[in-house]
């Protein structure tokens, strides 16, 4: 069976209230509360995103996105009611597209989840070129998202292929975090913190060298430009 949304948290109150929720508004989802039920969930079922708290009764939430990526590029916004700055990173890091603290409130957190069906559903709708970018060393095919660089293929998250996609897509020209904000995320919530560990994991995969990129750069205080080379 498909779900819209698959809710994996160990609070289960908070789990099944906002299962419950995201159910009213028509968003189809399924609340699971640990790692184990996670993963057997997975053996008959789909979801277009996921909900993933970091403490699990039965394990780490973070371990546990790890598991996921190595063969889904489901969206997954991180829920958790730790707040440090490592957790965020960590959690952007090992493949999560966003990170959002608890308590939340429920109409936000459906407003971000709908965003991001939204954003998943018109990528796979919309019938464009094959191949966003290519200059001989990077290419960016759309149809199939994938990443090649010098020949191989980059894995990379579907955030981040979806902001690599617009940069290149607007290339030679400054992109400002806001629109970043609202043509990517779609989103106006979105953190720039969340943003920057974006752009830093992109720069580690198409770079020579992330610490002086040639390909994404920082206009301060302003956004980004992609800069092509002799690419179309």
């Amino acid at each position: 069976m498909r779900y819209d949304c698959l809710i994996i948290d160990d609070e289960k109150e908070l789990a099944d209230n906002t299962c419950e929720y995201f159910n009213m508004f028509d968003v189809k989802t399924r609340a699971v509360y640990g790692r184990e039920e996670a993963l057997a969930f997975f053996k008959g079922n789909e979801a277009d995103i996921i909900l993933l708290d970091i403490n699990l009764g039965d394990g780490s939430g973070f371990e546990l996105c790890k598991i996921i990526r190595q063969t889904m590029d489901v969206p997954i916004l991180f829920i958790s009611a730790r707040n440090t700055d490592d957790d965020k990173i960590i959690a952007l890091n090992i493949g999560g597209d966003d990170y959002i603290e608890k308590p939340y409130s429920l109409g936000v957190i459906l407003a971000k989840v709908k965003v991001v069906l939204k954003r998943t559903k018109n990528t796979v709708a919309v019938k464009q070129d094959d191949i966003i970018y290519e200059d001989g060393r990077i290419k960016i095919d759309r149809v199939n998202r994938m990443l090649f660089v010098d020949g191989a293929e980059k894995k990379i998250t579907g955030m981040e292929f979806a902001l690599l996609s617009y940069l290149a897509e607007n290339r030679n020209r400054l992109v400002t975090k806001a629109e970043l904000f609202d043509n990517v995320w779609k989103d106006k919530f979105t953190s720039d913190g969340t943003l920057n560990v974006h752009i830093r994991k992109l720069r580690e995969a198409i770079e020579v060298d992330p610490q002086e990129p040639s390909y994404i750069v920082t206009v301060w205080k302003e956004g980004y430009k992609f800069i092509c080379g002799d690419g179309k």
